[in-house]
């Protein structure tokens, strides 16, 4: 990809402004998630699959070697979480959960709450 595409430049800054968890954050809690445990100690060569897989890799990536399914998968997670957030439901675990595995925990002092997500609506 281009170095300086400015498409490419836009869907990586909206996606890093809704992802607020890393990919090492996000594999932890893909792998705690699957196991059903509340804590888990995560293993680096236990695997983690498909799509999460791929947003993972993706959150561990420059912004030079992103390919056009990776703009895709981030147009995707974006509008996701996008989506996600307009309506809120913070007693949901289920809700909580969704958003968490693409990287969003709406439970962070980072999260955008409903009353400020003017920013999320691009």
């Amino acid at each position: 990809m281009a170095e300086h595409d400015p498409v490419i430049d836009e869907v990586w800054e909206d996606f890093h402004s809704v992802v607020n968890m890393t990919g090492q954050e996000l594999r932890e809690w893909l792998l705690t998630d699957a196991s059903g445990e509340e804590a888990f100690d995560s293993d680096p060569a236990r695997p983690v699959s498909g799509r999460k897989e791929a947003i993972v890799n993706l959150l561990n990536k420059r912004r030079t070697d992103v390919t056009e399914a990776d703009v895709e998968l981030m147009r995707e997670v974006t509008e996701f979480v996008r989506d996600q957030l307009a309506d809120p439901r913070r007693e949901d675990p289920a809700w909580r959960h969704r958003l968490m595995s693409v990287g969003h925990d709406p439970l962070s002092p980072d999260s955008a709450r409903p009353d400020e997500e003017a920013d999320l609506e691009r």
